[in-house]
């Protein structure tokens, strides 16, 4: 067996298992303050140049505060990080997309959170790992609730709804390929390559079919500022962090909480209140979480590690 194949077969230490899933639970509770954070930044800034500018010095941030582990980066390891930073991307490229037209954002989170469900059948088709019929079973719960989220319409889904599965399938190869190469590559490089790659290609589009504001106001910058230093530079590093010391079947379970989170919040900070529709089809994708990941749920409620 090659080192690859092992890191991807070796199962984590318990104690190191339980701290990643507080990592990541955290992080989900990051993620969903993001979502608020950055609903509000692109009401003022063009999407594009929001995560241009705001992936751009979160890389900054990590480099400085990193820079030995960048002195050590190999030429393989810039390739990989390079790919999968392209790969974020597009999917922060859809995700933005869909943010700036979302009209609810707590629906767009649970449609976003498609890729966790995606994760396994990603890992299928990228390193043949075998899933079992409740991924499939999963799939077809959740499928269901995006109905029901398109008949609250007239059975038509919102633009932002598209762009939130679009972003939500290139998650889950992202999500395939971190697993794969946290285990090998220093976190802060990871991160701090993928976030510059990020922001580099959406300033670049930025530029070229966006309009920048002619003036902004503090709390535009108070938004940007809390989206870079707590929604990207934090999150990512603890999420990537965490991925690297667990199963990316155990991680995606934890992830599984980001949608609830959103949800919370934006029924807090907007007063968003779903209709029974709305409500139904976002509990049935969220059951099809649960299912989608039941028996590492029932290991974890039987106090056991190893999953």
């Amino acid at each position: 067996m090659s080192s690859s194949q092992a890191a991807l077969t070796a199962q984590p230490d318990p104690a190191q298992a339980a701290r990643a899933d507080g990592i990541l639970f955290g992080v989900t509770f990051l993620a969903g303050l993001g979502w608020i954070f950055s609903k509000e930044a692109v009401a003022s800034w063009p999407p594009l140049l929001f995560i241009g500018l705001r992936f751009l010095l979160a890389s900054l941030i990590l480099v400085i505060v990193g820079w030995r582990y960048m002195q050590r980066t190999s030429a393989r390891n810039w390739l990989r990080a390079l790919v999968t930073g392209g790969l974020m991307s597009l999917a922060m490229v859809c995700w933005v997309f869909g943010l700036s037209h979302a009209t609810q954002i707590g629906v767009g989170a649970f449609l976003a959170c498609f890729g966790v469900l995606l994760v396994p059948v990603v890992g299928w088709f990228m390193y043949r790992q075998r899933s079992p019929l409740s991924v499939w079973l999963a799939l077809l719960i959740a499928l269901i609730g995006v109905v029901c989220l398109a008949w609250d319409r007239g059975f038509d889904l919102e633009l932002a709804h598209i762009w939130f599965l679009l972003s939500a399938l290139l998650f889950a190869i992202l999500f395939n390929l971190n697993t794969r190469y946290a285990a090998s590559l220093p976190v802060m490089q990871l991160v701090a390559i993928q976030l510059a790659v990020v922001g580099a290609i959406n300033m670049i589009l930025s530029l070229l079919i966006e309009s920048w504001p002619q003036s902004t106001t503090v709390a535009m910058w108070g938004w940007f500022f809390a989206s870079v230093l707590i929604a990207t530079s934090l999150r990512f590093f603890l999420q990537i962090y965490a991925q690297g010391q667990t199963t990316a079947s155990r991680a995606a379970l934890v992830m599984m909480m980001e949608p609830v989170w959103t949800a919370v919040m934006a029924a807090l900070w907007y007063g968003e209140a779903m209709s029974r529709n709305q409500l139904l089809g976002c509990s049935l994708i969220f059951l099809a979480l649960i299912v989608n990941r039941w028996r590492q749920l029932a290991t974890l409620l039987r106090g056991k590690s190893k999953i």
